[in-house]
């Protein structure tokens, strides 16, 4: 088990590499599209999707359950480690297969957060200060409008009409409870 922990963790950071590499630049995507694809389905020059930069979730777990099957193939026929037939070996190609797709995921959110955060780094500013500014107001109509509830308050117990000072049981015994 602490294989496969190891084996995840590492995949996770190999998604967030191959999420990063292909944010730079699609050069294999953009080759094999225009192998694959006639002229007018070629995706325009200025498009920077990838195999896994900007897909939609069913076309990257395709591509990175492939990938780990070719390279699963590739290990057993080439190497005396039996990939497919090996409870432990292939719980570590699915803990890699998973490791990368959520390493590709988090590697989505840091660079849009990056953006956003680089988008909005000088609005920030402005609202940091504009919190101040309403926070010190608030406080100040707080410190001004409490001794005026406490005086109305005040006011409204002493205006009070006198109530029967009766206590709790001589009620009960007038209305014949106890």
């Amino acid at each position: 088990m602490g294989i496969d922990i190891i084996v995840f963790i590492a995949s996770i950071l190999f998604g967030i590499f191959l999420y990063w590499r292909e944010s730079n630049g699609n050069g294999v995507y953009r080759f094999l599209n225009k192998v694959v694809n006639s002229k007018e389905l070629q995706m325009s020059p200025d498009n920077p999707k990838g195999f896994v930069y900007k897909q939609a979730f069913i076309p990257r777990l395709i591509f990175i359950v492939t990938s780990v099957l070719v390279i699963g193939l590739i290990i057993q026929f080439l190497t005396p480690i039996e990939v497919f037939t090996n409870y432990f070996v292939l719980s570590g190609f699915a803990s890699f297969a998973t490791g990368t797709l959520i390493g590709t995921y988090l590697a989505n959110f840091v660079i849009k957060t990056t953006e956003v955060v680089e988008e909005k780094s000088d609005s920030i500013g402005d609202l940091v200060d504009d919190a101040v500014e309403k926070g010190k107001d608030f406080i100040d109509d707080l410190k001004t409008k409490e001794p005026k509830v406490v005086e109305e308050a005040k006011k409204e117990i002493e205006t009070e009409p006198e109530v029967d000072k009766q206590s709790a049981r001589d009620r009960l015994k007038d209305k014949g409870l106890m």
